[in-house]
């Protein structure tokens, strides 16, 4: 029984008569069902005893409680537990029990105290905490709000305004702004915590300090008419930055039913809230996410051999243009060492200037200081040949898509690197056997496929080849982790996995523009499903050049499956290049605001004319919901395929490969689980239609259509029969 549960409390009653209740939940404490159950006994035991005056809560090394422990809701849905009574929590336990209770308790905050950890440390009557300690409720970005009385509490607290930014952002902030606002009440050192915080509770048990029950205080709420002005102002933002979510709203009513009707009212309409909210399809797909984000660095096969990280201290990149500069600007800021080698001093010069560029803005922004800035930039050294790489532990190549190029290179690196250097490639879409077939050991030779600007986009696609050893990966995920990235690794292919499943995305996109759709609708419906551009106005971002040499890319290696445009190579014609020339697609100004250009019109016309397209009256006619699923099923079909060929290790690696590297909105879960809830039969049936209308460019996958025709989720794990499909 003992190993099927997840955390508990210990209490130890000092001489002093103060009870010091313990979380021990690793790696963050975080608040299970039995770490709540076992501390629901603890205060009920803490209160009968006579020889206890006061209650202290704090969690086990160096960390409060990082909140709720979400798999509890997966718990609930499996029927492994049963369902609490709404507001049983909230309510019953922490304001009637803990809040009510007749002998005073203060929080003493180390680390951090995030989502239900703060809401517990609110309901205490004192909160103490560390320096740098972070405090906050990022519930809405898992899709829930805050249920264990934060929509009550932070409000009065800190005020409408603070606590409205703080639950809408999902922003934490640290110890001392917390004590500015009055969140918490004293910043004392690390050592000095817990006995503060037992002083601090004996002289409210003795009066000499005040008893405050958070949830009655009401002198830092505005007036009602002032409140209602705030909370109409935080609707209306929501609903434009997040028109497609309802929760953030159900958590505005919970904190404005409080205000008007009082503390009681809104804790009943918070726990009310809280019950709806996780049934809501947004809520499922972002709990999905939370998760499979944290098992993306689980690789059978490499991650449960108990191979262990090597140290990696120096790291050299080849290339610094955009992306170059953009990988050396995020390893500095983790602390690597870093050689940047270029092929003239004029090139080194503008790959350093990047870097300093990169690190500048962030000295602005008030992120980092001059000192700090300076020290980071010390650990950039540029390089014009091979000589310093031989005390080196991995070299990135950065260089332009050119194979013969990347082959010379790392030729060379195969003669200038120590043996145990790792050897990987940037490149977004060529084959790393063709990348590395002069190259003599193979097993050095990964991917570490970066997306742009490296140094903010969250995503590492990490490449497996054949023979790339696990030793490697596990190294890779290592540095991926320290340079504070998602990594996912995924197999050898044209385009790995995000640009390979996207690729149809802009192809389907121009064919919908040559048959009749207008591409300002397509972007439109695009950026209303919830992507951060539509596909036109992404080729304008990333320049024709560049979309031009993926697509060549694609249209080798796929040419069954491919969507020819003359589009783009007619624009290109006419000296347009996308939002560098200011004109692409859309028109540009001096802000790089993008606006409609009317004269697109004449090259879809022309590249209608050039590829023999007629208009198709049904096509020009689309729907926003056809529209979507014209573009994005040929992505799904890609997806399946890269899922069916093993390039993925699992489906909801797919799911965050493509939230992290194209931008696929969390709240939809990821490519794999919203095909999932649109249902693999319907998706199967419209590829297969549209298919015999408009030819291949549309067939379903043989993976897509045997599980479709079954009604099958796409998501469930490949059969032992890998190799069949």
């Amino acid at each position: 029984m003992a190993s099927r549960t997840k955390g508990k409390t210990t209490m130890e009653v000092g001489g002093d008569g103060v009870a010091v209740i313990t979380i021990i939940n690793p790696p963050v404490n975080s608040l299970s069902f039995d770490v709540l159950d076992n501390l629901k006994s603890n205060y009920e035991e803490a209160l009968g005893r006579n020889d206890v005056k006061a209650i202290v809560i704090t969690g086990a090394k160096g960390k409060f409680s990082g909140g709720f422990d979400i798999s509890g809701f997966g718990e609930v849905q499996k029927g492994a537990r049963k369902e609490p009574k709404v507001g049983y929590l909230s309510i019953d336990i922490l304001t009637d029990l803990f809040e009510a209770a007749r002998k005073p308790s203060v929080a003493a905050i180390d680390g951090l105290a995030l989502g239900g950890g703060l809401e517990l440390a609110m309901a205490c009557h004192a909160r103490i905490s560390a320096p740098g300690a972070l405090s906050g409720l990022p519930e809405l970005q898992l899709g829930v709000i805050p249920g264990f009385g934060g929509t009550q509490r932070l409000p009065r607290l800190v005020g409408l305004t603070k606590a409205l930014e703080m639950i809408l952002t999902s922003k934490p902030v640290k110890a001392e702004e917390g004590h500015s606002l009055g969140l918490v009440d004293a910043v004392v050192p690390p050592a000095e915590l817990l006995n503060a915080a037992r002083r601090w509770a004996l002289d409210i048990a003795g009066r000499r300090k005040p008893w405050v029950c958070s949830v009655l205080k009401t002198d830092k709420l505005p007036p009602l008419g002032e409140a209602r002005e705030i909370l109409k102002f935080a609707r209306e933002q929501t609903r434009k930055q997040a028109p497609n979510l309802k929760h953030p709203l159900m958590c505005l009513e919970a904190v404005e039913v409080g205000i008007v009707s009082g503390p009681r009212a809104g804790l009943e309409k918070e726990a009310q809230v809280g019950s709806q909210v996780v049934n809501l399809d947004t809520t499922k797909s972002l709990i999905h996410v939370f998760f499979s984000q944290r098992g993306t660095t689980k690789v059978p096969g490499v991650t449960d051999r108990g191979l262990v990280p090597r140290k990696i201290k120096k790291v050299a990149i080849i290339g610094g243009g955009l992306m170059g500069s953009g990988i050396a600007t995020a390893l500095i800021l983790s602390n690597y060492s870093v050689i940047l080698k270029e092929v003239n001093e004029k090139f080194l010069e503008a790959g350093i200037g990047r870097v300093k560029a990169n690190l500048q803005s962030r000295v602005k922004k008030g992120r980092m200081s001059q000192e700090k800035f300076e020290k980071t930039m010390s650990l950039l050294k540029g390089s014009l040949d091979y000589e310093s790489f031989k005390d080196v532990d991995m070299v990135i190549e950065a260089v332009i898509e050119n194979i013969s190029l990347k082959q010379q290179i790392f030729a060379d690196l195969d003669k200038y690197c120590p043996q145990h250097c790792i050897l990987a490639s940037n490149t977004s879409t060529i084959d790393l056997n063709k990348i590395g077939e002069r190259t003599k050991s193979q097993d050095r030779i990964v991917g570490a496929h970066f997306f742009s600007p490296a140094h903010v986009m969250p995503l590492l696609e990490i490449v497996r080849t054949n023979h790339t050893s696990p030793q490697v990966i596990v190294d890779l995920l290592d540095v991926g982790k320290k340079i504070k990235k998602t990594p996912v690794v995924v197999g050898n292919c044209t385009g790995f996995a995000v640009n390979r499943m996207f690729f149809p995305y802009t192809q389907a996109a121009m064919f919908l523009a040559e048959r009749g759709t207008d591409p300002y609708l397509i972007d439109r419906a695009v950026s209303k499903f919830g992507m951060p551009m539509g596909p036109f106005r992404l080729c304008d971002l990333v320049g024709f050049g560049v979309a031009i040499a993926t697509a060549t890319q694609f249209i080798e290696n796929f040419p069954e499956r491919t969507n020819k445009s003359m589009i783009i190579p007619l624009m290109q014609e006419d000296k347009r290049a996308g939002e560098a020339t200011r004109k692409g697609f859309y028109l540009y100004d001096d802000k790089r605001k993008a606006k409609p250009d009317p004269e697109i019109k004449k090259y879809i016309e022309k590249a209608r004319s050039v590829s023999g397209v007629s208009l198709d009256p049904k096509l020009a006619k689309l729907t926003e919901k056809e529209i979507i699923e014209m573009t994005f099923f040929p992505v799904v079909n890609e997806a399946c395929r890269v899922f069916a060929e093993g390039i993925a290790v699992k489906a909801a690696d797919l799911d965050i490969a493509g939230i992290m590297g194209m931008g696929f909105p969390p709240y939809r879960g990821g490519i794999m689980f919203w095909a999932d809830s649109v249902g693999s039969k319907y998706i199967y049936s419209k590829l297969d239609e549209w298919s015999k209308t408009y030819g291949d460019f549309f067939k379903p996958c043989a993976f897509l259509a045997e599980r479709g025709s079954k009604g099958a989720p796409l998501s469930a794990p490949l059969e032992q029969s890998r190799s069949r499909l």
